[in-house]
């Protein structure tokens, strides 16, 4: 009877430790897998499921269920400056738009007798004077109240900081003179005229520019007195930025 208790207990299972080792490392490993899960769970996901579970736990006053099919994409640069520059255009025509009222305001006589002219399009504010409010035939030296035309115009412009552009225009008419050997010194000269006046009246210098254009953009036909006057003019371009 003593030798075979001995024997049973010598074949008794000593690694019986493996089994509680295993669970343990297990449940390690299932941990481990949690809080993986839990650090890369998308926001609106964990908000959801926040707020489920409150609802399940009767929990009054639940958030309102975020709804994570629809996500919100970032505008695109270009799309944000397109946006940025349309409502600054949208500001400048509101600032153009006052100031072609005031030069209609204070030329108001020139422009009922047709002598003046204030448009306005997508290139800006143009005012628009014939040759003979400003200038003899054939010359370019200002005469009568020209000059005081001219500074009411600089008074309105002299604050602004839009760039204005100051065209000669001529007729078809050759001139062939000492000063002048052709339109396009003519046309040159008085739109320089122009220019001179508005900067000893207070226009910066680097706003202005002149150009002459001759003959080459008619407004009427030449083939009559009539339409040459209309096309011997002087235009200032108030340019829109």
């Amino acid at each position: 009877m003593t030798r075979r208790k001995r024997y049973v207990e010598d074949n008794e299972n000593h690694e019986r430790w493996l089994i509680s080792y295993a669970d343990f490392i297990t449940l390690l490993f299932a941990f481990f897998v949690v809080m993986y899960a839990v650090s890369v769970v998308n926001v609106g996901k964990y908000k959801v499921l926040s707020d489920a579970l409150g609802d399940a736990f009767g929990r009054r006053g639940a958030a309102t269920k975020i709804n994570t099919a629809v996500e919100v994409e970032p505008l695109p640069l270009a799309n944000i400056i397109a946006r940025k520059r349309a409502e600054e255009a949208k500001r400048d025509r509101v600032r153009l738009d006052l100031l072609a009222r005031k030069l209609n305001s204070v030329l108001k006589p020139l422009v009922d007798s047709g002598k003046v002219r204030v448009t306005q399009n997508a290139r800006g504010v143009t005012v628009e004077i014939n040759a003979s409010v400003l200038f003899d035939e054939g010359d370019a030296g200002l005469v009568g109240n020209a000059k005081e035309t001219l500074r009411t115009v600089a008074g309105l412009l002299k604050d602004d900081t839009h760039a204005i552009e100051v065209e000669g225009h001529t007729d078809t008419t050759p001139i062939a003179t000492t000063a002048f050997p052709s339109n396009w010194e003519l046309s040159a000269v008085r739109a320089s005229t122009v220019v001179r006046l508005f900067v000893e009246s207070g226009v910066l210098e680097r706003r202005l520019a002149a150009v002459g254009r001759g003959a080459n953009q008619p407004i009427a036909s030449n083939d009559d007195p009539i339409g040459r006057a209309r096309n011997r003019r002087v235009a200032v371009t108030i340019l829109a930025e």
